[in-house]
Order: C-alpha cells, then structure tokens, then sequence
C-alpha cells in the first residue's frame, strides 16, 4: 500500500500530522483528562499518571519530534549489498517495507504518535494497541493522525487503533497471523512475555532492561562514581537505567563507601550482598539484604542490587546468569580487561567507561526508534527505521536460464 509511494508522500503525510496535532491539541487534552481522572480515580501512582498526561506543551513537542522523523533518511529501497554474478546477472538486495506492524504498548500515548510517525516513514500501515487506561487519549491522536494522512492523500486506514479495551482485542491481534507482519511489544516485563509467548504473529522483543555496571580492579573511581550515578539516578524509570552495580573485590575497600555515599545522596536503596552490607556502617547509604529476586529485577525506581565479585570472570558469569540482556558497563583502565568483557558479555550493547544510559537510537545518531530489541534475530538493540524493513533481492538479467 505504501511501499510504491515516493517519499515526497510519506514525508508529506507526517508533516500534515505535526501540523494537526499542534492545531487540534485542545481537543486531545480533553481527551486525555479523561484518562488522567480515571487513573487518579483508581490510584494510579503519580510516576505513571505523569506518563500518562499530554499537555499543550507535550502535544507541541511530540509534533516537533514528527517533523524530526521527516528530516531522517528514507530507507526504503536503500540498496543493502550489489554486485554482477560471473554469469552476468546483476543482483541487488534492498529494503522493503515489513507491510503491517503491530504494536502493543502500555500507558504512553506519545507513543501513539511516535510509532505511527516511524512506520509511516518506513512505509508500514500500522495497527495501534495502548492500553486501556489511555483508551480516550488513544483515541483522539488516532483520529487526528487519520484525518491528516487522509487529507494529505494517502488511505486513512494505514493507521489504525485496534478497537475495544478488553484483552480479547490484544489476544485476535496475537492470532492474526498472514494479516499482519510483525508485532512489537513496548512495556514492562509481563506484556512483553505474554506477547512473546502466546503471538502467533511473529515478534520482535523489546528490551526488559536488567542492565549492569561492573566496576574493575584497574578503574578510574572518580570515573566510576559519574558513571554509576548517571546510570542508576538520572532516570531510573527507564529501561537503560543500571540496576545492578558489581565491583571487583580488590578495589571494593577504597571505591564501596564512595559509591555508597553517592548513591544514598541520591536517594537510591542498595540491595547488597554480606560484602557490600559491611560498608553500612562508614555512610548513610540504605543497604537491605539480596536475595536472588534482587539480582533478576528490573526495579525502574531508585533502587539498585549491589555485590562484590572475584574478578571480572565472576562479573561476567554474574551477568551471564541474571542479565536481560540490555546493556552492560565496565569500567576500567585496562584494555586487556575492556576486551575480555567485551568479549564475554553477550548484551544488545557493551559499554566501556560510559554510563548504559547512552543505549538508546537518538544517542545513537538514529534519529528515534521504536524501541530496544533485546533478541538476536533481525534487530538487536535500539531500533530505528532501517529495522523496520526486511529485505528482497532483485535479480535482472538477459534470458538467463538455469
């Protein structure tokens, strides 16, 4: 449906959107604050009624991330690899459109728009299912979206909002297998593995972050300190943000109370084993006992598991064992120690002296994306709009046979 069309359309589309939404953002508050009173109604926690919320300013800055996506290069039809076979026949692998995709996310409606934009843009019709508790916000942007992309020329119905709040509309999109391509879930841990586990349609995982910062033996602490703090506390909420620290047992005496002190002026609780629990008494950092449940949560709040390790063979196996496979820092002065961990760390993304809060596509220089595949097949990592496609091959020749 889209796929043949120029860019000129498809980019024409999505900035009539940008346009619509700032012209029609009353209209969407209104909407919205209907779902902002139900959540509050039925004690929703404040951290989620704030995502929850659009406001005039959040409607402006979501079209302006619209009329970002139309200033990203165009992938569909990039030549991926070519070259003339010795018979002559000239082969050409590029990028196509996935052709219907899925998503299923919980209560962001910016996502509404941003998955819209990038599938627009990618040459995908999508199919939308938020959250119930965004019905009425969810709504509203789908019908503004379907107004503009009509008006701008193209099938309303390249974006859709799947009907109906219940979980039966979640579980006929799971099933809908030939009708629609590829489904990507965007949430917490629980829909991610219901949608992976009982989709029929085929998935691409989206990233549970467990992520870790190993500090080693050979560090930089002052270095150490920045990039733990960073990580854990700059936005907790987030699924780059670190939730386990593991420090190497040779350095834990000198680096242990300054990191515990930092993180307790942060108002972060460590979870720490008996190595780390004996520092309790040199800060005032809160320090309650792991368990295993610590070292496998992704706690999105302002608290982090923290152990003592060996060495950075048993913060490997560590990661191994409990990792989400998101993103995990080392740091370390050593480039013997920086290659082995990157070696042995088999995560989306490996980070050497940097906080894993950089594992995301705008830092990455992609522009946006539509999330952080935790998989290994197709897309791994922050997924921009290259991985929105699939590939064909085009081969041309001049009555060959076989």
């Amino acid at each position: 449906m889209l796929a043949p069309l120029p860019r000129t359309a498809r980019d024409g589309a999505l900035l009539a959107v940008a346009d619509a939404l700032v012209a029609r953002a009353p209209e969407i508050v209104e909407a919205n604050a209907q779902d902002v009173a139900k959540a509050r109604a039925s004690g929703t926690s404040e951290s989620i009624v704030d995502r929850l919320t659009l406001t005039t300013e959040r409607i402006e800055a979501i079209a302006s991330d619209v009329r970002d996506v139309v200033a990203l290069p165009d992938p569909v039809g990039e030549l991926v690899r070519g070259s003339t076979l010795p018979n002559g026949l000239e082969l050409r692998q590029i990028r196509v459109p996935f052709g219907v995709v899925g998503i299923i996310y919980e209560a962001r409606p910016n996502v509404t728009v941003d998955a819209a934009a990038l599938c627009l843009k990618s040459g995908n019709a999508v199919l939308l299912r938020g959250s119930s508790s965004a019905y009425a916000s969810n709504t509203a942007l789908v019908g503004v979206l379907r107004d503009a992309v009509a008006e701008a020329g193209l099938p309303a119905d390249v974006v859709q909002l799947v009907p109906g709040e219940s979980r039966e509309s979640v579980g006929e999109l799971m099933r809908a297998r030939g009708l629609v391509d590829v489904l990507i879930p965007r949430g917490g841990a629980s829909l991610i593995r219901t949608v992976v586990e009982e989709s029929t349609v085929p998935v691409i995982e989206t990233g549970v972050g467990n992520c870790h910062v190993y500090v080693d033996a050979d560090a930089d602490l002052d270095m150490a300190v920045r990039i733990l703090i960073n990580a854990k506390a700059s936005r907790p909420s987030v699924c780059n943000a670190a939730e386990t620290l593991l420090v190497h047992a040779d350095t834990a005496e000198e680096f242990l109370p300054r990191a515990l002190k930092a993180l307790a002026e942060a108002g972060v609780t460590v979870h720490g084993d008996e190595a780390v629990q004996r520092f309790s008494g040199v800060c005032d950092a809160t320090i309650v006992p792991a368990t295993d449940e610590d070292w496998e949560t992704e706690y999105l709040s302002y608290d982090i598991a923290a152990a003592v390790v060996p060495d950075l063979d048993a913060a490997v196996r560590h990661i191994r064992r409990w990792s989400s496979g998101h993103s995990e820092a080392i740091i370390t002065r050593s480039q013997p120690a920086a290659r082995r961990f990157t070696q042995l760390v088999d995560s989306t993304t490996v980070l050497v002296n940097a906080s894993t809060r950089f594992t995301d596509g705008s830092e990455f220089g992609f522009g946006a994306e539509i999330g952080i595949s935790t998989q290994k097949l197709h897309a791994r990592g922050p997924m921009g709009l290259p991985e929105l496609t699939s590939t064909k091959y085009v081969v041309t020749g001049d009555g060959h046979i076989r």
